[in-house]
């Protein structure tokens, strides 16, 4: 009897062995193939970008990225000498009535837009500070708009290449200025940075807040990433007197830390939320036109040149709503190829 016992005591322990061995293994995850996750995001991406969207493609997904935000408080060289900015054959382009009430007033690499209302213009982004005298109020000027008309200006985010004639437009118009408050903290904490460029603290951006100047509402979204205060824009504008729906993205770049799993992984989290922000207020509003305000996104330059030879042929920046969407899958996209690239980084790490 106490041998039976004995071998029961011991059947017992076996299976309570196998038991926790078993829950024990299923408490450490199985080996991730990382580089098969990476060429699966990767695949993503290109299939999404298509042909349409290749710059965005190159710059998020195959050339080398910044590796984080500017902290320093460096005047530009610019500002200091304007004669050491770049030449304007670099950067000059013709202002163009792309819609009914919507027009391009950047360059050949930085847009700005002007949105023409029934009482005046709603001004979405602002060039640098050398060039917006001429792109912008000179811009206006060749289409028949009254600069002294801009009533809003909306800084998708702080950088000068955006933020460089804020401080002119507010100063000269009495303009109200729409930013992010995150961005709208970096203006103050870097003086140097933004001589010349920092418009007095203005209108807050919040989620959802809506800017409208007659018969025009801009709808604003908090799509931080590129900056943590970076916002983007859905708005509809006329073609021939048909309505249609833009989403501008406000940053779509990589300009946070992004190469060290800590805080990179966290940061390209944020930046993959906001993508899908924005492509959920796409889709509700049935968004058929992507901008953005650079070229190498949304070829807004070479577009431009499409418009006068469009005749009774679709309008050269309707896509389509699958297209818009397509626009935020690469986003999404690349950014997940980074962030696993410092996942396994952080795992390689570990096992060290």
């Amino acid at each position: 009897m106490k041998s039976h016992v004995a071998h029961v005591g011991i059947a017992l322990a076996i299976v309570a062995t196998f038991a926790a061995t078993s829950v024990f293994a299923q408490q450490i995850p199985a080996a991730r193939d990382f580089d098969a996750e990476i060429r699966t995001a990767l695949q993503s991406a290109k299939t999404a970008a298509g042909f349409e969207f290749l710059g965005t493609l190159a710059r998020t997904c195959l050339l080398p990225q910044s590796g984080g935000e500017d902290t320093t408080d460096n005047l530009p060289g610019y500002v200091t000498n304007p004669a050491s900015a770049p030449a304007r054959e670099t950067w000059y382009a013709e202002p163009a009535r792309v819609f009914d009430n919507l027009s391009f007033v950047g360059g050949k690499i930085h847009s700005a837009w002007a949105l023409t209302t029934s009482q005046g213009i709603i001004l979405i982004d602002t060039i640098f500070p050398y060039n917006s005298e001429e792109l912008i109020v000179g811009g206006l000027q060749k289409l028949g708009l009254d600069p002294k008309n801009i009533k809003y200006v909306l800084i998708s985010h702080a950088h000068g290449d955006h933020i460089g004639g804020a401080e002119m437009l507010q100063t000269r118009y009495g303009a109200r200025i729409v930013m992010g408050a995150p961005d709208w903290d970096a203006v103050a904490k870097f003086p140097n940075r933004y001589k010349t460029m920092a418009p007095k603290r203005d209108i807050v951006a919040t989620d959802g807040m809506k800017i409208t100047l007659g018969d025009a509402t801009v709808t604003m979204w908090l799509t931080p990433g590129h900056t943590p205060g970076t916002l983007s824009y859905t708005f509809p504008v006329l073609d021939r007197g048909r309505r249609i729906n833009v989403a501008y993205s406000g940053g779509t770049a990589f300009n946070f830390v992004n190469n060290t799993p800590d805080p990179g992984i966290k940061n390209f989290q944020i930046y993959i939320e906001s993508a899908r922000h924005m492509a959920a207020r796409a889709a509700e509003t049935g968004a058929t036109v992507l901008l953005s305000n650079h070229s190498e996104f949304d070829n807004a330059f070479n577009k431009n040149r499409m418009i006068a030879g469009r005749g009774n042929g679709p309008h050269p920046y309707e896509l389509g709503a699958d297209w818009v969407q397509r626009y935020f899958q690469v986003m999404q996209g690349c950014a997940r190829v980074a962030q696993l690239g410092l996942e396994q980084k952080r795992v390689a790490a570990a096992r060290r």
